[in-house]
């Protein structure tokens, strides 16, 4: 290895463990459930993003098992050459269905979503107002567009319209959009769409909602969108089919004409071979499931519910979740990464969640029950909350 290479990381790396800014990874020996074997330990899972248990769901390891025995393990191309087999088209389709919008286009990975579509359209001549929380993902696919990158407050309303109006009226960029998560996966909170719609609009602004924490979760399932009506309202729909779908891929949901131009314009589409015949098949299921029941959706929120209620009493700082996610926030690093190891020598799995992530000085354990949940398995969460909370006297 380069001497200069040597010392970069051993120096970064110890400055990372002495800020408690470092983070462990711990490969799990079994399902992504609510109950998890690490090390050889069960614990009390509240990391996963599986809001619904469809993960280890039954209907869709049926259909993944189909899909593998007629398909293989791979598309074998990328989608523009001979890898879009009829069960990506099959999704697409479904997907369309479930996000109200005329036409979808599924990617690898939600990340690759946010590269493809902002790059397709955005460029060095273009504008883009994006939420100062939004999503690594979104960062990077706007710094990829080369567009000029405009930050507004978080869901500052105020903010947004005035540098909305700077932009459209300074002559300098060809077209304008405006981006946000749907739902804040770190603090729970939910985009203001109606105002942003409204702001949009007034300027012609391109509308861009990334609904990963969203899909599956808000809307009856269908996502923040749908939740506040506005399927017709906004240009690009994001969503992932890793988070509440169970699975793993992405996918963009909007007007035909512009799923056709990211056909042939996005990257990761052109140039990334496409998801495994059983991710298709298996995304396709959950969706279908989703689109007859509410069941699972209504489970999950009554069990966030119950969790933050549980909490809050306690004394924790749950922040403003209006959604599931229930973070905890500590504020100092050192100390969120202590709880944190506290609460798995304790039985319970809640990781960490610090700088970058969040911003410096507001680390959080942040707490995703599911569907999957039993209100045993909860109150036992609480407990040991109470317990490990006390004793660091966070509460």
């Amino acid at each position: 290895m380069s001497t200069i290479l040597d010392r970069f990381l051993d120096t970064n790396i110890q400055d990372l463990k002495d800020r408690g800014l470092y983070n462990e990874i711990d490969p799990l020996e079994s399902a992504n459930g609510p109950v998890i074997t690490i090390g050889g330990k069960k614990l009390l899972n509240l990391s996963s993003n599986n809001y619904l248990g469809l993960a280890t769901d039954e209907r869709l390891i049926e259909a993944a098992r189909e899909a593998l025995e007629k398909y293989g393990v791979g598309a074998g191309a990328v989608r523009t050459i001979n890898g879009t087999l009829n069960l990506h088209v099959q999704l697409e389709e479904a997907i369309a269905r479930f996000k109200g919008t005329e036409d979808a286009i599924s990617f690898q990975s939600g990340f690759n979503c946010n590269m493809a579509a902002i790059s397709a359209v955005m460029d060095k001549n273009d504008a883009i107002l994006s939420d100062t929380l939004n999503h690594a993902s979104i960062i990077d696919g706007c710094r990829l567009s080369k567009a000029k990158i405009i930050t507004y407050e978080h869901s500052d309303m105020d903010d947004l319209r005035k540098k909305a109006k700077e932009a459209t009226e300074s002559g300098k960029y060809n077209k304008v959009m405006v981006i946000t998560d749907g739902v804040f996966s770190m603090d729970g909170d939910i985009a203001k769409l109606p105002e942003i719609v409204e702001i949009a609009k007034e300027f012609d602004l391109i509308t861009y909602v990334d609904d990963a924490h969203g899909s599956g979760v808000t809307g009856d399932g269908a996502g923040t969108v749908k939740h506040f009506g506005l399927q017709k309202e906004i240009d690009f729909q994001i969503g992932t089919l890793s988070k509440a779908i169970g699975v793993v891929g992405g996918y963009v949901a909007g007007k035909r004409k512009l799923i056709q131009w990211l056909k042939v314009r996005s990257r990761p589409f052109l140039f990334s071979t496409a998801v495994t015949p059983a991710d298709a098949a298996a995304s396709r299921k959950a969706i279908e499931i989703l689109t007859d029941s509410k069941e699972l959706v209504e489970k999950l929120w009554d069990n966030g519910r119950y969790l933050k209620e549980g909490l809050k009493k306690l004394g924790f700082d749950v922040g403003n979740s209006e959604t599931p996610i229930t973070p905890c926030i500590v504020g100092d690093e050192k100390l969120t990464q202590t709880f944190s190891q506290r609460l798995y020598e304790e039985g319970v799995y809640a990781k960490a969640i610090v700088f970058p992530t969040v911003p410096r000085g507001t680390g959080r354990v942040r707490n995703m029950p599911t569907a999957a949940h039993t209100k045993e398995m909860l109150d036992e969460v609480i407990a040991i909350y109470e317990k490990v909370g006390k004793e660091l006297n966070l509460i």
